[in-house]
């Protein structure tokens, strides 16, 4: 089963396994209120910057995806970024790079 799985990701063309659908809205709007209080308590609460650095659209704008993906869903060891691996699924942390990039929900 492992290595079926192994090999579907080895031949998916790059991106494809990105398309997923978006969070529910239910979900969507708990993801919101974890930006804004959990991300904000080191991000500060208007994403300008504080502990961590800022997470509005132009301090984001030149880094690639997949590195802010991995930064929230690993963390980043030897700094006070926890991974959210345990409380967020990839694709919801894709999603949230993807807001905050866009300027996120208020």
């Amino acid at each position: 089963m492992r290595s079926c799985l192994v090999l579907v990701l080895l031949l998916c063309p790059p991106g494809v396994l990105a398309q997923v659908a978006p969070p529910s809205t239910e979900r969507q709007k708990q993801l919101v209120h974890l930006v804004r209080q959990d991300c904000g308590s080191c991000h500060g609460m208007t994403l300008q910057g504080g502990l961590g650095p800022s997470l509005r659209p132009q301090a984001l704008q030149d880094k690639p995806v997949d590195s802010l993906v991995a930064t929230i869903y690993n963390g980043r060891p030897g700094t006070p970024m926890p991974p959210w691996r345990r409380f967020l699924s990839e694709a919801e942390v894709r999603w949230i790079v993807e807001q905050l990039q866009a300027g996120f929900p208020e």
